[in-house]
């Protein structure tokens, strides 16, 4: 029986909740990762919108457990894709910052093509394979530029994306991209620009891949990079929202567009009989950054690069027919979980993985164990660490004194309590202290300038706009 099951989101109010299909097979289940990149808490339909229609991401809510806590491990893309793809705090391997050169400082131990995630580290793709899986990449990489970093040589048999941080959702005339790592790569080294809407011809990349492995474990991990910028949309979206104008109206149409991609591969699923053995999850790197492209987080406070839970809290949906039964999961769990979950699903020992700090969510789920898959959670970058240590979060800063909040009774982080509890603040410095001595020195740093102006958006979006 699904743990902790609430009624928390409107849309879920009325909708019926099915039972699951009981299984004993033991054939490795197909996994299927559809994530989003800058996506608003507030932007989809199962979580309560009412302007944007999300039909295919609603209905896998529906059908399947959406966790109301669901975290990642950092509030940029970077590392956040970093942290989710080794299922360990990337903090622990210097990947503290984004890999984008013109934000970095002069000072960064490593700059160029030597920004990446480090050659030693394993990835969820590594461990699928050696479990017998097909395994691609559809999208955006972004941990890596360089040839060592390259997803054919991290665990993936096939890539067709980008090996950057953000580029067009349209063909580059005569293939020129902004930076090369932004053009679109077929396999390895290979460059053709898209003959169509990017966030379409990736959903029919994965479409394909999944037809060609039909008989064999398949991992799949579709990469959008909807709706980062550049905000681009089809006249064809656009024209679905009258009502909205400028960037919302733009992030409202890459949003259907995004939507409309995942039900051509949710569909296909259906069509080819897989559906009942295939985990799916859709989740995003980080909050949306509401003043580059208008997403919404509402009810949470903060915006992307910010350790407010508007920046760190996303929403994150998991189903597999074959083993779980849908509904609402309310403890805290992290992207960091997925790494270990897919891992024990697909027959792997979890306890061969080594250093990780994810956790198989499974028994979680499923009620078979007691309490939280996570007591503590941590994020940092530079000076600037967070923790959530059960209900009560604190924040620290370099500048300013640190703030503490209790997320059972305060989840918009209105109510700084740090004055009333000094003791417990002060034990949880020590906790963020014992943490950081499991890291690594960061690889490169960010330049002040872009520090501060990110602590200067936690301020201006302390309260979160409605929809």
């Amino acid at each position: 029986m699904l743990k902790n099951i609430a009624t928390i989101l409107p849309i879920l109010l009325t909708l019926p909740i099915a039972g699951a299909i009981a299984s004993d097979s033991q054939h490795q289940p197909n996994i299927v990762l559809l994530f989003a990149d800058d996506a608003g808490y507030a932007d989809f339909g199962f979580h309560g919108n009412r302007a944007i229609q999300t039909p295919n991401l609603d209905e896998l809510a529906r059908t399947g457990v959406l966790f109301s806590q669901g975290y990642v491990s950092d509030p940029t893309c970077g590392p956040s894709r970093a942290g989710l793809i080794t299922g360990r705090y990337q903090q622990r391997f210097g990947f503290e910052e984004n890999n984008v050169p013109g934000f970095m400082s002069a000072n960064s131990a490593q700059l160029g093509d030597e920004m990446g995630l480090p050659i030693d580290e394993v990835t969820v793709a590594d461990h699928l394979k050696s479990l017998g899986y097909a395994t691609a990449v559809f999208g955006k990489w972004h941990l890596g530029a360089g040839d060592q970093f390259h997803p054919l040589k991290r665990g993936f048999d096939e890539f067709v994306g980008f090996r950057g941080g953000a580029r067009s959702y349209f063909a580059y005339p005569n293939g020129q991209a902004d930076r090369p790592e932004n053009r679109l790569e077929h396999g390895f080294g290979e460059y053709r620009e898209p003959g169509g809407y990017l966030t379409d011809v990736l959903a029919d990349e994965a479409v394909a891949f999944i037809e060609r492995n039909a008989r064999r474990p398949f991992f799949v991990f579709l990469s959008f990079n909807a709706v980062h910028t550049p905000m681009e949309a089809s006249g064809d979206d656009l024209a679905l929202f009258p009502e909205l104008t400028g960037l919302r109206k733009q992030l409202a149409a890459m949003t259907v567009a995004m939507d409309r991609a995942s039900g051509k591969v949710l569909n296909r699923l259906e069509a080819l009989g897989l559906a009942e053995n295939s985990i799916v999850v859709f989740t995003n790197d980080n909050g949306g950054p509401t003043d580059r492209n208008s997403s919404n987080n509402h009810p949470l406070a903060g915006t992307k690069s910010n350790h407010l839970e508007g920046g760190i809290r996303v929403p994150f949906v998991m189903r597999w027919p074959e083993k779980i039964e849908p509904g609402v999961y309310t403890d805290p769990v992290s992207t960091l979980d997925l790494l270990p979950t897919f891992y024990a699903a697909a027959g792997g020992d979890v306890t061969t993985l080594g250093e990780i700090d994810g956790v198989d969510l499974l028994p979680f789920i499923r009620g078979d164990v007691e309490g939280r898959p996570h007591q503590t959670l941590f994020w940092k970058k530079d000076v600037r660490a967070s923790i959530r240590d059960g209900d009560w979060k604190l924040m620290r800063f370099a500048d300013r004194p640190a703030e503490l909040y209790n997320l059972a009774e305060d989840r918009e982080e209105q109510d700084n309590l740090a004055a009333d509890h000094p003791e417990l603040v002060a034990e949880l410095f020590k906790k963020i202290f014992a943490w950081e001595q499991t890291h690594e020195r960061s690889r490169w740093t960010l330049k002040r300038e872009y520090e501060q102006y990110d602590i200067d958006r936690m301020d201006q979006y302390r309260t979160p706009p409605r929809e």
